[in-house]
């Protein structure tokens, strides 16, 4: 998580309450929370005078801004759709976006001290009210019309071209980061071949973790956030990092839930998530080439080279 001293901290503490009043919205100053930890935006907990909790994101690059447009756009479609919350943004600037605090609290949040979770409640503690209401809510999400995304001004992949993006990826990472030939070899082999590829496109939340997926106190889950990567596309994606936690046993337990609840499955598709997370290190390697940043491509660069094929 980055750090900040005391005099940058209230400076920022003061520029986001400023944004907030220029936006009607009157603070509590004395009741702000900064959370630095994310890559993409500062975050803010507060409370408005008459005690209602609000979340403030400050986005903080350019590119992010335009990606914030997509999430909006995004949130004004599938709150149309889902059975769980999604954020309702009152306020929609570069400087601010604000919106009222949802119910429910994150299955977890990233830890501090090391690249793992902390868990709101422990993978092995999760309960079928959890797996069946993460099933629903994402066969829901990936039965929303392609067209309504399309109008909504959302980015619609068909499969193949999909698959192109990620070898467009994958072709700019060989360009810029140093790759073991194992992982060259794993990653080109999936990429040619057809077979297991899927012959259909969902609209994907896009960046679904454990921080971005609300519980209540019975483990059901509740809303998703931050929005940003959404997009119809590889209907695999949403499943990728719950593979990486869960294990193959566990995704196609999900699968089969997502099944139950209306999600289009095919034959291979545990293997093509497998897959997809065996290939993750490309997508950092996308999102390191997209800022610019030495820090990002070092954290890139070492992925791969620490990434078990």
């Amino acid at each position: 998580m980055k750090t900040v001293d005391r005099d940058e901290d209230g400076s920022v503490k003061q520029e986001l309450i400023r944004a907030a009043n220029d936006n009607g919205l009157l603070l509590n100053e004395d009741d702000l929370e900064l959370n630095e930890s994310g890559m993409d935006f500062l975050v803010a907990f507060a409370k408005d005078l008459e005690g209602q909790s609000w979340v403030l994101r400050k986005p903080r690059r350019a590119d992010v801004w335009e990606r914030a447009l997509n999430e909006r756009n995004a949130l004004n479609l599938v709150r149309r759709y889902l059975p769980v919350q999604v954020p309702d943004w009152r306020i929609c600037s570069p400087e601010l976006i604000a919106y009222p605090l949802l119910s429910g609290q994150p299955l977890a949040v990233v830890d501090p001290a090391g690249s793992g979770y902390l868990w709101q409640v422990e993978q092995q503690a999760l309960n079928d009210s959890f797996f069946n209401s993460l099933a629903r809510a994402l066969a829901a999400l990936h039965s929303i019309d392609h067209a309504a995304a399309a109008e909504a001004g959302l980015k619609v992949k068909q499969p193949l071209e999909a698959r192109e993006a990620f070898a467009e990826q994958f072709e700019e990472a060989k360009r810029y980061f140093d790759i073991p030939t194992p992982l060259l070899e794993r990653w080109t082999i999936w990429l040619s071949v057809s077979s297991g590829w899927p012959s259909h496109s969902v609209l994907n939340h896009g960046d679904l973790h454990p921080p971005h997926i609300l519980i209540d106190e019975t483990q059901r889950v509740t809303g998703f956030i931050d929005w940003t990567e959404a997009e119809v596309g590889n209907p695999g994606k949403d499943f990728v990092i719950y593979y990486a936690l869960f294990g193959d046993d566990g995704l196609r337990d999900l699968l089969r839930r997502y099944e139950l609840a209306g999600g289009k499955v095919w034959p291979e598709m545990a293997q093509h998530i497998a897959e997809q997370w065996a290939a993750y290190p490309i997508q950092v390697a996308a999102f390191a080439l997209m800022t610019g940043k030495e820090s990002d491509m070092e954290m890139a660069q070492n992925m791969i080279d620490g990434w078990q094929v």
